[in-house]
């Protein structure tokens, strides 16, 4: 939804709006099971609108050789993690995988309230913790096309020991039953048609007029 511009006094009594709609911002939640392709779609969102912002997860695991410290993830130790949560700095966290992983509150609420899109990138627990937490929160599940294809994924990054994949695949059918628990549903099929439907999303929900400001 494209805002109306300051208005003149000249506007104003031609019969225009003395004010502009602002479309306000809210929480998007990606999840899906490991290798479904979340990661690849929010890095498309972000880069294809600016009003998106991704919000960096903090995590005890071990970072692979393709990450970099504050991009994907910040890494922190086990000791650090639960000095965080204990002074309440965590909106959700949640242990996958032998790992702990956590969103930081303060982030979403100042990307929030600023008007921007935040978007999380969390496994099906996180998502489940952070629909908790925040009713208001736009979720999407992220389907893969079959379980096939999330095994070519993982193998592909070539970033996680085989136990560790097998691992995840046996945790993926139970994930995929979480799918009727979230707002929208995006099966990775195709990555054009899966960016083009939730930059629709995105679209759909900022023109929701409980979220538009009058300025």
């Amino acid at each position: 939804m494209s805002a109306p511009g300051p208005t003149s006094e000249a506007s104003r009594s031609a019969g225009e709006i003395p004010f502009r709609f602002a479309p306000g911002g809210f929480l998007l939640v990606l999840s899906g099971p490991s290798g479904a392709g979340k990661g690849t779609l929010v890095d498309r969102l972000v880069a294809e609108r600016p009003e998106c912002v991704f919000s960096i997860s903090a995590t005890t695991r071990p970072r692979r050789s393709i990450e970099s410290d504050g991009v994907q993830y910040e890494f922190v130790t086990r000791e650090e993690f639960e000095r965080r949560r204990s002074a309440g700095l965590f909106l959700e966290w949640a242990e996958v995988h032998g790992h702990l992983y956590a969103t930081p509150s303060r982030f979403v609420d100042e990307g929030v309230r600023a008007g921007r899109v935040v978007v999380l990138d969390v496994d099906v627990q996180g998502g489940a913790s952070v629909r908790r937490a925040r009713p208001d929160a736009v979720s999407v599940f992220v389907y893969p096309p079959s379980i096939e294809s999330l095994r070519q994924r993982l193998l592909a990054r070539r970033t996680d020991l085989p136990e560790v994949v097998e691992q995840r695949l046996a945790n993926a059918p139970g994930e995929l039953k979480q799918y009727r628990e979230y707002d929208y549903l995006v099966v990775n099929d195709d990555l054009e048609r899966a960016v083009a439907r939730i930059v629709a999303i995105v679209d759909a929900e900022r023109s929701r007029v409980r979220r538009i400001r009058v300025e």
